[in-house]
């Protein structure tokens, strides 16, 4: 994955189109040049199940990997959207630009497309690790750019990071139907991966109530993936505890606090620096859970 980052310092709107047309373009050669060594490496055998598994492609196309995507995504629309407007993606103005920048890049793709007769997809990229790396070097680059927790960079008290693809702050409401009128739009933008995940302080709600929540999802909003992820912990003798619980009530020994990282559920604590600093500034959505 390449990611189309923050234009930060554009002047104005036809200077950030420009400056992101470029990024873009070069994420396209990038995406180009490994294709073509994945597909040298292919056809010499470093992958010798994909090769059969793709011996149909290769016949039909003359390419292993002809029906994989090109993917270009976007990390940290709303620091973007502060450093260049100052507003955040919460706001009409902000969203509305938001949605501009996704509508220009997916025109963007649709060229590439054309040009090389090659698949490219827009997507929502994960970012576990790229939302601190990019935010760590670009403050360090640029101190007075505006990160995702500007305030508590500024006191000292944490490690940069940027907000993933075209999400919300995540600290902005602790209303799911809020997130979900605000994101909906962008959402079905991506043509490549992307989700909305429903933070959860506690353990799921009966059965009965997370049916009706998905359900109503399912039939008022149009965005294509949702995940309603609970926050649990893991005592080492008393196994699983319902929340962030950081020392078991039974036994008092440390526990574990697990959560969705970005796609995958991991200890809080093997995470980078700037995704825990992301998890201390969530605010989970029990509150509306708890009205079904």
């Amino acid at each position: 994955r390449c990611s189309s980052n923050k234009q930060s310092f554009s002047s104005n709107k036809k200077d950030y189109f420009e400056r992101l047309s470029h990024m873009m373009d070069l994420a396209k050669e990038a995406l180009l040049l490994k294709r073509a060594v994945v597909e040298k490496f292919t056809e010499e055998g470093l992958y010798p199940y994909s090769k059969v598994y793709l011996s149909g492609i290769k016949d039909r196309f003359g390419e292993y990997w002809k029906n994989h995507f090109n993917t270009i995504g976007l990390i940290g629309m709303n620091e973007s959207l502060l450093n260049f407007m100052g507003k955040t993606i919460g706001e009409e103005d902000g969203r509305n630009f938001a949605l501009e920048v996704l509508d220009f890049m997916r025109t963007k793709l649709l060229i590439y497309q054309k040009e090389t007769d090659l698949m490219f997809n827009l997507e929502a990229t994960p970012a576990e690790g790229t939302s601190y790396s990019l935010a760590k070097i670009d403050k360090k680059t640029y101190p007075k750019i505006i990160v995702g927790n500007e305030e508590e960079v500024r006191e000292g008290k944490a490690e940069p990071y940027y907000t993933n693809s075209t999400h919300l702050p995540v600290n902005f409401s602790d209303d799911l139907f809020e997130a979900l009128n605000l994101q909906d739009d962008l959402q079905t933008k991506y043509t490549g991966g992307t989700v909305l995940h429903g933070f959860l302080g506690e353990s799921m709600p009966d059965t009965a109530s997370v049916k009706k929540l998905v359900s109503k999802i399912a039939q008022n909003y149009h965005l294509p993936y949702y995940t309603l992820t609970p926050t649990f912990s893991v005592c080492p003798s008393h196994g699983y505890l319902k929340g962030e619980v950081e020392k078991c009530p039974k036994c008092g020994k440390a526990c574990e606090i697990w959560s969705r990282v970005v796609g995958y559920l991991r200890p809080v604590v093997q995470w980078n620096a700037g995704k825990q600093a992301e998890f201390t500034q969530r605010r989970t959505y029990d509150r509306q859970l708890h009205e079904f």
